[in-house]
């Protein structure tokens, strides 16, 4: 019986956990579902563990030759630190929705690069929330902002389940039927 059970790499599961703890903090203040709590409450978050930890996670994947997680990471660990050092300052709505647009380019370029289920999951959930928070910027929608906030929590969900199966030797992939098994169809 094959789960899919993989240890993965401690680099990359450190930088699920930033990605995921980040974009669930993020997520979440963009839905408005915690009374009080905003996506700028997520900042100093963002700024350390999407942005800090998440760079130096991406350099040391660089180091053990992963260059998949090492870009993604780099990548996403820079769209942190900026959102994070540029938060309170003013930019227009379109300016902030082009900043989100160019990232939701990253997402999908990280999306169609392959790599595992969970991994493509978490970028192709980060791609469509980026794109949500983009137009919902250039458009002034407060309902395409929670919108793209869930999103960014199910992406989040995503990259921590990833990282918490590798530590916890959970499968990672369906399981699958076999081949010509299932329904049938009757005439």
């Amino acid at each position: 019986m094959d789960n899919d059970v993989s240890a993965g790499s401690t680099t990359t599961t450190v930088g699920r956990l930033a990605l995921g703890i980040t974009l669930l903090a993020f997520g979440l203040g963009s839905t408005d579902v915690i009374d009080g709590v905003t996506a700028a409450d997520a900042v100093s978050l963002a700024h350390y563990v999407g942005g800090v930890a998440l760079f130096v996670a991406g350099l040391l994947a660089f180091r053990d030759r992963d260059a998949a997680n090492g870009t993604a990471f780099s990548a996403l660990g820079a769209l942190w630190f900026t959102w994070a050092v540029s938060a309170g300052n003013q930019i227009s709505d379109n300016a902030a929705g082009l900043f989100l647009l160019l990232f939701a380019l990253v997402a999908l370029s990280l999306t169609l690069a392959g790599g595992d289920t969970l991994g493509q999951g978490t970028y192709g959930l980060f791609f469509v929330s980026l794109l949500l928070l983009a137009v919902a910027r250039f458009a002034d929608s407060g309902s395409l902002t929670k919108a793209g906030g869930w999103f960014a929590v199910a992406a989040g969900a995503v990259a921590w389940y990833a990282a918490t199966a590798a530590l916890a030797h959970w499968p990672t992939t369906l399981p699958r039927r076999a081949a010509g098994r299932g329904v049938t169809a009757t005439g």
